[in-house]
């Protein structure tokens, strides 16, 4: 049976998973009554929720006694640490491309590190079905991306294929028989080359763990691409750290290999093939598994460094420990440790008092999921703003930028090259997208763009379509505008009532509902005005013998704002934090008393 190992790279949502479950689906994956789930691969919650990928998964499909090794990757660039590492475990990629949209930033991010790499991609230009669909344009647009991405010859000699992944069928021509995805599993075969090491199945075994996951039953799993050598169940070998120093010797307990959606345990796998081993306590991602006899590291793939850091700390507001059980430093520590482990683009650092941990990452997005995920385990976290993080180079202080890409309708396209300007962005390229859209291409700061998609989406009244991905470092531009509203802070603790929150709606937009624990110092609106206000959301009406039996008892308040995790960390200042709770997300002022807040505002000031 001859192997072929694949990933399957393109832009958020561009159809990466969908052709996946296809994939599935036609090589007999599936039995033909099976009760099959959408987007198969998307096992996670979260992922099923926003119906992104945010983990590489592994799958293996037999097609006519030809066994495909699939890595299904995430499309947003700030998961792009697991794409880097995913590449380093195939020897082809499968780049999809939305025949209406055209390459987009993330084509280009993953493409790049798949070149660089040697790989030789196969193009596949999907969505040919859609109306607005303009596969010639697409093409010659992925063309000219590989010659700016420095495409050798024999990748610029790409295959390509018209497909429509929802409706299962991939052609050679444009106007094929669109009946089924055989002509993809032909050219898979044909133009991804064999795995190189296949020929060294009789060398010593050894291979680079590229993700690491815990299993309740079998403890910690690395799963990565034989190198060299034949792999055993019981077999004893060792780690290697990247400088080659020994971490472990050990026992291989499972040698688990990918078959459809499942891992079986095998006696034995041959070098090319992907497989996950189990027995090991410490070996960690990029860390080499090999033979007792091998003494050099197999060298891993650089990552991109991270570009935002944020603070999480312990939850010391006055409703602490209602919702969680997990509140205390040290397992908050513990479960951040246990993320940078996995995750190769997080850093964990911790800060001088020991009561907050600095996390470092790609982008609000990755430490979204990371803050939801640790919600939904009943972690109670306190969350400040995300900064930028800032590099010394010859004395200068350089700061990340950003690659904005941003397709909008014509008549807002103004308003947002107006916005981007303010963010100290600089207009790259500016051009008609088709059916009335304009995209502008922009180097924005990072620190420019947290907290932008809202007010993007308000601009462009919901249609605009912003992607982003890391470009470079550049010279400090300096200080940039920050949220022009203030807020409204409670000034009581206790149960909100109606009547005051039907009095406070005059002053701003309001967080809160009728009967909401609050607590002096929380955030409960947003002022109409440039200034903070404190507030009474707890003052009822005053009875007097003057009433009219019903008269007034009821009042009608507008719906509250309420704002969505990642939205509340884009929200707040410097001066506030997001306290994060399994069933509660809340904007508070970082100190809760207001004659500490005012100490502290004329410290600043000095």
């Amino acid at each position: 049976m001859t192997l072929r190992n694949i990933a399957i790279i393109a832009h958020v949502d561009h159809g990466k998973t969908t052709l996946v479950d296809e994939l599935l689906k036609q090589s007999g994956t599936y039995r033909a009554n099976a009760a099959v789930t959408e987007r198969a691969m998307d096992s996670n919650d979260l992922e099923r929720e926003r119906g992104i990928t945010i983990l590489a998964k592994c799958t293996s499909v037999d097609w006519q006694g030809h066994r495909i090794n699939i890595v299904d990757t995430p499309g947003h660039a700030d998961f792009g640490g697991e794409v880097e590492r995913i590449l380093s475990m195939v020897d082809g990629v499968v780049l999809l491309v939305d025949a209406a949209e055209g390459p987009m930033p993330q084509t280009k991010f993953v493409t790049s590190k798949a070149l660089a790499l040697g790989l030789r991609p196969i193009v596949v230009l999907n969505k040919v079905d859609k109306p607005d669909a303009e596969p010639d344009r697409a093409l010659d647009e992925v063309f000219d991306l590989f010659v700016a991405l420095d495409a050798n010859e024999e990748q610029l000699e790409f295959p390509i294929l018209y497909a429509s992944g929802r409706n299962g069928w991939a052609d050679r021509e444009l106007d094929g028989p669109r009946k089924d995805l055989t002509a993809l599993f032909e050219v898979v075969q044909s133009h991804v080359r064999a795995p190189r090491q296949a020929a060294q199945a009789s060398a010593p075994f050894s291979m680079l763990a590229t993700t690491l996951e815990a299993d309740p039953f079998l403890g910690r799993i690395l799963t990565g691409r034989i190198e060299t050598g034949t792999v055993k169940a019981g077999m004893s070998v060792k780690a290697l750290s990247r400088k080659g120093e020994e971490i472990e010797r050990f026992r291989i307990s499972k040698v688990l290999a990918f078959r459809g959606l499942g891992r079986q345990p095998v006696d034995e796998a041959q070098a090319g093939d992907i497989v996950a081993l189990a027995g090991m306590t410490k070996p960690t991602v990029a860390d080499t598994i090999c033979d007792l006899s091998i003494d050099a590291a197999i060298p891993s793939q650089p990552i991109d460094p991270p570009t935002i850091t944020v603070t999480f700390g312990i939850n010391d507001s006055p409703l602490a420990g209602r919702d969680g059980d997990k509140v205390q430093s040290r397992v908050i520590r513990d479960r951040l440790l246990r993320e940078a482990e996995s995750n190769v683009a997080i850093r964990v650092a911790d800060t001088p008092g020991g009561e907050a941990f600095e996390v470092s990452g790609r982008g609000e997005l990755q430490m979204g999921v990371l803050i939801e995920n640790m919600r939904r385990e009943g972690f109670e976290l306190s969350i400040s703003r995300p900064r930028v993080i800032i590099r010394e180079e010859n004395g200068q202080r350089m700061e990340p930028v950003e690659e904005a890409t941003i397709d909008v309708d014509e008549e807002y396209s103004g308003t947002v090259v107006e916005k981007i300007s303010l963010r100290k962005g600089e207009l790259v390229a500016m051009a008609p997208g088709g059916a009335g859209k304009t995209r502008i291409v922009a180097h924005v700061p990072s620190r420019g763009l947290i907290g932008y998609h809202g007010e993007f989406l308000t601009d462009t009244r919901g249609t605009g379509v912003l992607n982003r991905v890391f470009h470079g470092w550049t010279e400090w531009k300096g200080a940039l505008p920050g949220r022009r509203a203030g807020v409204l802070i409670s000034m009581e603790d206790g149960d909100s009532v109606a009547y005051a929150l039907w009095n406070l709606e005059e002053r701003g937009k309001l967080f809160i509902s009728a009967g909401e624990k609050v607590y002096q110092g929380m955030v409960i609106g947003e002022h109409s005005r440039d200034n903070d206000l404190e507030v009474n959301p707890l003052k009822g009406k005053k009875l007097t013998n003057m009433r009219a039996s019903g008269k007034d008892e009821a009042v009608t308040l507008t719906t509250p704002t309420r704002l969505t995790l990642e939205q509340a960390i884009a929200y707040i200042n410097d001066d506030e934090l997001v306290e994060v709770t399994p069933n509660s997300i809340r904007i508070r002022k970082r100190y809760l008393d207001p004659h500490e807040r005012k100490r502290e505002s004329r410290k600043e000031g000095v």
